[in-house]
Formats: C-alpha cells, structure tokens, sequence
C-alpha cells in the first residue's frame, strides 16, 4: 500500500450538527488545487472512518480531489457511543455532511459520494434524494440486505427479527440487548459469513475504543436496507467495485444492480468484502481514481 509523502495534501477537522448531535471528521486537501471535487466519505457497517479509510482519503487528495472523512453519530469521534446500526440516521448523516461542505471556502461545487458496504448502499440512496451529488462510488457495496439475510436461512432472519423487536421494546425500559458486529455463523451478528470476523477486525485501528457489539435492533437496520429497490432512480455517474471473493456483497449480486443503473460503471475484481482497505488496496484504488479522471476529466 503506498501513501503519498505528508507535505502532498493537507487536513483540518471539521464538525457538523445533525438534529442537535455533533458529527466529526477529517478533510483532505489537495494543496495547490482550485475548487476541487469533493468525495464525501462514509464508514461502512457499524465501522469508524480510521478503519483503512485515511490511505485512500489521502490517494484521493493526493490526485486533486478533497476528501472528507467523517463518523457516523454513535462512533468514533461524533456524538454518542452506542454503535446503532441504522441506514436512515446514517444516511442523514450523510445528507448533513453535503451540507456543511457547502459552506466550505476551498471547495468546489462538485460532491461525490463514496461508501463501502452498507454505506455504499446508503449512498445509492442518498443520490436519488439530492440534487448536489455529482457522482457515487461503491466498494464492495451492501445493496440488499434482506437478501443476505436469506442466504442465511430462514432461522437466522426469524430469530434477527424476533432478537431486534426485543432490544427495541426492551430500551424502553431500560432492558436492551446487543449483539456481535461480526461474527460465527451460528450467532445472530451483522457479519457471519466466513472470514469475514477476521477481515473486519484486522481493519480496527488499535488506538479505538470501538467495541464488537451493536444494539440488537441494528439487526432491522441491516435486514430492512434495500436501496436495490432504488438504483434505477439514480441518474449520476455510478461506480460499482465488486469483488468475485465477497460473500457479503456477491458480484454477481452488484453487477445485476450495476445494469439497472442509468449511467453506471460496474468493475470486479478478485478481492473479498474488505481486502480494498488492504491487500488489494492499490487495484481498488487505481479503479476508483480511474473513474473520477472520467467524470470530472482530469489530468
């Protein structure tokens, strides 16, 4: 993995409110560049934007464009610590960074949105409802949750359900529960699928205090995330990155939405569900950059 020398991009921290909460993140700046693109940047599930997300910011910046990297409210530096899985709150995260950047000087007009697995997904979504998205990126997106829970069996989404009506009654009275983000395959996590419990650990930086676990309503979160439905709406400039060795986000599965898509680029290549962020960062990346020089034409 190479990262571009310090002095070929700068950050600064920069914080937003989302309905009276504090999110936080980190914009990269490509010094010497006027009104670059912006590529808006979200975790994927339940994950916080120092898990192998800083390397590619920093590609991006080094490459002209800004990049801004931010936590979900719930994780990492934003407000609160309870790590709820909910793609509607995350996309109005999302939606609040967009607009925060508005009002950013050194910025251009140009906003991409970027996600990686359920944020990929949530990022199709957010696309059909906003006017001021240029462009998306998807690495190894998250587009159909409920049919991951079918590939599951059927006791895994009777028990997911029965287990997050539970945590969500429970709160109430003050008697929630939680699972595991990851995973075995007998356990109701998010993540169960093999291998996946050692990638996604191997992606938390040490210096985290993120914790393995999630309110167990995340589950309804996660089973009730379909922006599959929504891809056809999505008019913009659209990369869809897949790899053949996903057993979370098949590409076979990405590259059948990646056909309904109006303006839409679809690639796969031969990573699993988080190997963009490690072992096969340099393929992803180039393709992810590949794309932009398109869309926005530059040298």
């Amino acid at each position: 993995m190479e990262r571009p020398p310090r002095e070929r991009f700068a950050t600064r921290s920069l914080a937003f409110d989302v309905d009276g909460e504090t999110a936080r993140g980190t914009l990269y700046l490509p010094p010497g560049t006027d009104d670059p693109p912006t590529i808006v940047m979200a975790p994927g599930l339940a994950a916080e934007r120092v898990f192998g997300y800083p390397a590619v910011a920093e590609r991006f910046a080094d490459a002209g464009y800004a990049a801004f990297s931010f936590d979900h409210r719930g994780f990492g530096d934003s407000d609160g610590d309870d790590q709820t899985v909910s793609p509607a709150r995350h996309r109005e995260d999302q939606a609040a960074a967009l607009d925060r950047l508005s009002r950013v000087d050194a910025l251009g007009s140009k906003r991409v949105l970027w996600g990686t697995s359920l944020s990929g997904g949530t990022a199709i979504s957010l696309a059909v409802e906003r006017r001021d998205v240029d462009a998306v990126i998807g690495v190894a997106p998250l587009l159909d949750g409920r049919q991951l829970g079918r590939s599951r069996g059927g006791r895994y989404v009777a028990g997911g359900v029965l287990t997050g009506v539970r945590d969500r009654l429970g709160r109430r009275i003050g008697r929630g529960g939680s699972v595991p983000v990851v995973g075995g395959t007998e356990e109701f996590a998010l993540l169960t699928e093999p291998g996946t419990q050692r990638g996604y650990l191997d992606l938390v930086d040490r210096e985290s205090r993120w914790r393995n676990e999630t309110p167990a309503r995340s589950l309804l979160g996660l089973l009730g995330h379909r922006p599959i439905e929504r891809v056809e709406e999505v008019t913009v400039p659209t990369l869809l990155l897949a790899g053949t060795d996903d057993p979370v986000a098949p590409a076979e599965r990405v590259a059948e939405a990646a056909e309904r898509l109006d303006r839409g680029t679809f690639v796969s290549m031969p990573m699993d569900h988080f190997s963009a962020f490690g072992a096969d960062f340099e393929p992803a990346v180039g393709h992810q950059l590949s794309f932009l020089r398109d869309v926005f034409d530059r040298e």
